[in-house]
Formats: C-alpha cells, sequence, structure tokens
C-alpha cells in the first residue's frame, strides 16, 4: 500500500497509527505507522507520528532523526517543531544544558510558526524553572494562561514561583507548603487567588 496507489488504505493505516498513540499504545502505533514512514517519509503526518511514538517510548534519538527531517520539510510546521523539542530535552529532570538549549530554540521556533502553539509556553516555562530562572518561567507560564486560561498546570507552576520568589524575599519565612514541595498543589491562601 502506498499514499500514492492506495490513498484510502494509506490514510486508514496513518488515521489507526494516529489513534493507537492516542491509546498511549506506541509499539503497536509503530507496527502501523513504520510502513508509511518507509513509503513516505516526507509526509508530515506520518513524520509527526512516527516521531510521537518514539518520544512515547523515550526513544529520543530516533525521534529527533525523524522530526529534525521532518523539520528541514516543512520548516513552517508548529507541531513538528514542538515534538522535536520534546524529544531533544527527553525527561526534563535528566535533561542537561545542551539538551535544554536544543529543545529551547525548537520551541521557539514552533512559536515563530504559529505563536499560540498549544503547550509550547508551558514546556518552556518547566524549562526555566528547572534551570532556576524563575523570572522568564513566570513570563512564559503566563504566555500559557493566555493562550489557555484552563490551563491548571501553568496557573500551579506559577503560583509555585510566586511563593519561591517572595520566600528568598523574606528570608523564607512563611509556612506555604507550595514553596517547599514542587510537586504539591497551589495552597489555597483563602484569597480567592
Amino acid at each position: 500500500m502506498s499514499e500514492r496507489s492506495n490513498p484510502d488504505e494509506y490514510k486508514r493505516a496513518l488515521a489507526e497509527g494516529a489513534w493507537l498513540l492516542q491509546m498511549n499504545r506506541p509499539g503497536e502505533a509503530l507496527d502501523k505507522l513504520l510502513p508509511l514512514y518507509e513509503q513516505s517519509p516526507s509526509n508530515p503526518d506520518v513524520a509527526l507520528n512516527v516521531g510521537g511514538a518514539y518520544i512515547l517510548q523515550a526513544k529520543w534519538d530516533k525521534a529527533v532523526r525523524v522530526l529534525s527531517q521532518a523539520a528541514e520539510l516543512h520548516p513552517d510546521n508548529a507541531m513538528i517543531w514542538t515534538n522535536l523539542g520534546a524529544a531533544y530535552l527527553g525527561r526534563l529532570e535528566l535533561a542537561g544544558p545542551r539538551q535544554q538549549e536544543r529543545a529551547i530554540k525548537a520551541y521557539e521556533r514552533a512559536l515563530q510558526a504559529n505563536p499560540q502553539a498549544p503547550n509550547v509556553h508551558y514546556h518552556l516555562g518547566l524549562i526555566y524553572k528547572e534551570r532556576g530562572e524563575f523570572l522568564r518561567a513566570s513570563a512564559f507560564f503566563q504566555r500559557a494562561l493566555e493562550v489557555n486560561a484552563a490551563d491548571r498546570d501553568a496557573q500551579h507552576w506559577l503560583n509555585w514561583i510566586e511563593a519561591q520568589v517572595s520566600g528568598a524575599q523574606t528570608g523564607g519565612a512563611g509556612d506555604d507548603s507550595a514553596a517547599d514541595d514542587p510537586g504539591a498543589a497551589p495552597a489555597n491562601r483563602g484569597d480567592g487567588a
């Protein structure tokens, strides 16, 4: 089956692979997607899905190979750049400065292609938070909330940064548990904030 000789079968296989990814079954998705990718490596939808499957399997180098080629062929596709950023980064808590820089550059390219790209501002905020660059992180979390006002994770980290900064300014005084545990839900201060 090829994209040209049997387009309906090709589209069905691509849709099935994408569905398997949504079901968090990346191995099965790759079984469907890799033959499509071998036939049409320049198809951005196939490359996105193959790259996404590799990301879900934590096969970062394979994802980078697929997605970097796709980014060269489709430089204005924000989703490709977003996934490439995730592939460059790998697991944030294990990512070194070089991985972070590559991810930042890919995420910035995603924003050049689409300033409203979903989750990109949030991911940039996480990288800068991890680096201890709270002012930059805060700006990206704010922007994430402008793009999606319902982003509770961005709001959580914005509250966490605020607690870190205010705790540092007061010498660490206060009992805000979110300042001590970055994984904790933001404290309910009772002031509607």
